[in-house]
């Protein structure tokens, strides 16, 4: 996420504090092959759970069986599980001055950990809560995975309003949704998919008119924290039930455009009507019978009952499956997706799908799976808040639960990484001498906002070893170019040395 407006210096932090392990976790931390198989590529595979999670669109049971494919060639040298650890000393030597770098300001953050063990091996104020910006998806991602599931879709749905001929869209937070084939977002359900249904189940009745029923979130479409020019930056959105494309005005064009701009694109300012008016017009009404209110659909009618019976459903499609969700929102750093993802954790627990019900979900869910909750603090779900508050060490613990193989849902966090000089966030990072070593082997989550720059994710060491880290820092003053090389430097150390 780019630049945004200018923050307040927090309080200064207390003295750094020494590397610690975390004996809650290290029970867990049997080995890394989950872990291992999501750096190498493991939703291109699709082995085992994966293949139900993502579903079998376009399979067809009665065709001939097609040979196997080849097994792809390595692009990615996957750890050594015997590679010799580094030792505290060593990477304290190696990193003390590159943390000092005045491009990083007086407010620097830092967690490194061993993956196979959970010993933690660096700490500059590893567990002081922290300005995370972007890195915020990270926990994001892995509590909507632990609380729907990997193979969770949304649904979208359309039943009988009040009045024959009446139809009430009935959103379910669905961000990706699509008006028809040229949708932003690949493989996301249609609007035209469902008012076929709809004419289907209506028959001979015509429609007459749309209603929009987007209740099932409630609360701020914007949240309080967010800079004052994210509702007109193109990097967020106004935040409803009901939307198409991410609230793009333009998907089309925003697809065009979406390496050039870093994904900023025009949003619509009412998702929701705007999306209601998109499937009136493929319902075929025209003048003001095109006119859409919101409402709320009725009860569900009794099972069996006519398509004219009020609350009857006549028609459903469903997103695409929460593993694949997470992978763009963390690929793209997709603002929209993540406040989505945040309120669908909201649901699942029994709170309001609202900023903050999703910040109080994703904050218990995260308890839940041993981590520690007095080091974070989120008020959304996308990291463009400035009162969220995230330690590193908290990062680099979720990064090594979620590699553990003790939960494997959550290992669909590691799929979406951009890896140093290759993709995503870190496609142009990691290309000059100082920093190269870090191409290829350093994957990881990206945050900015003026004044504040992250990054967490995984590296592995000219060793071998796969290691965690998180830097967070949120007092720079200088260039993003400075700062974003600081970082590098020091993540780039991290894979060149053994650091024993």
């Amino acid at each position: 996420m780019p630049p945004a407006g200018v923050t307040q210096p927090p309080a200064s932090p207390p003295p750094p504090a020494p590397p610690r392990r975390r004996g809650r976790l290290l029970a867990a931390l049997a080995g890394v092959l989950v872990l291992a198989l999501a750096v190498a590529g493991l939703a291109v595979l699709r082995p085992g759970p994966v293949a139900g999670w993502l579903g079998s669109e376009g399979s067809n049971p009665g065709a001939a069986a097609a040979p196997p494919e080849p097994d792809p060639p390595a692009v990615l040298a996957g750890p050594d599980g015997n590679a010799p650890l580094p030792t505290e000393a060593g990477i304290r030597a190696v990193l003390d001055p590159l943390v000092r770098a005045a491009a990083l300001g007086d407010r620097v953050h830092m967690s490194v950990a061993d993956v196979a063990t959970g010993q933690a091996l660096y700490g500059s104020g590893p567990d002081t809560p922290t300005v995370p910006a972007s890195v915020t998806k990270l926990a994001t991602g892995v509590a909507v995975l632990a609380a729907r599931g990997p193979a969770y879709r949304i649904p979208t749905r359309a039943v009988a309003g009040a009045n024959p001929g009446e139809v009430v869209l009935v959103g379910g937070g669905d961000p990706t949704l699509a008006v028809g084939k040229d949708g932003f977002y690949p493989g996301a359900a249609r609007l035209d998919d469902l008012a076929a249904q709809v004419r289907g189940a209506l028959g001979g009745t015509a429609p007459t008119r749309v209603i929009v029923d987007s209740s099932l979130f409630s609360g701020p479409a914007f949240e309080p924290g967010w800079d004052a020019d994210i509702p007109t930056g193109g990097f967020g959105a106004a935040i409803t039930a009901l939307m198409t494309d991410g609230a793009r005005k333009n998907p089309a064009q925003a697809r065009r455009t979406a390496e050039e701009t870093n994904h900023a694109a025009e949003r619509v300012p009412q998702p929701d009507l705007t999306a209601g008016r998109q499937f009136a017009k493929l319902l075929g009404l025209t003048g003001s019978a095109a006119q859409v209110t919101r409402g709320a659909a009725p009860a569900a009618g009794a099972s069996g009952a006519g398509a004219s019976t009020p609350g009857t459903e006549l028609g459903k499609v469903e997103s695409l499956p929460v593993i694949r969700l997470v992978d763009i929102m963390i690929s793209d750093s997709d603002n929209v997706i993540a406040e989505a993802m945040a309120r669908q954790v909201a649901l699942a627990k029994g709170k309001p799908g609202s900023f903050a019900g999703g910040a109080a979900a994703t904050d218990e869910v995260l308890a839940g799976l041993g981590l520690p909750a007095e080091e974070i603090s989120l008020a959304d779900g996308s990291g463009l808040s400035r009162t969220n508050r995230i330690s590193p060490s908290l990062l680099t613990d979720l990064v090594t639960l979620a590699g553990n193989g003790s939960h494997p849902e959550l290992a669909a966090i590691f799929g979406g990484l951009p890896v140093g000089g290759w993709s995503g966030t870190l496609d142009e990072r990691y290309r000059v001498a100082a920093t190269r070593a870090g191409a290829g082997v350093v994957r990881a989550k990206t945050g900015t906002l003026s004044g504040v720059n992250a990054i967490a994710g995984t590296v592995t060491t000219a060793d071998g070893r796969l290691l965690t880290f998180a830097v967070l820092t949120d007092r720079t003053q200088g260039s993003l170019d400075d700062t974003r090389q600081a970082l590098d430097r020091i993540t780039s150390a991290l894979a060149g040395c053994g650091c024993r």
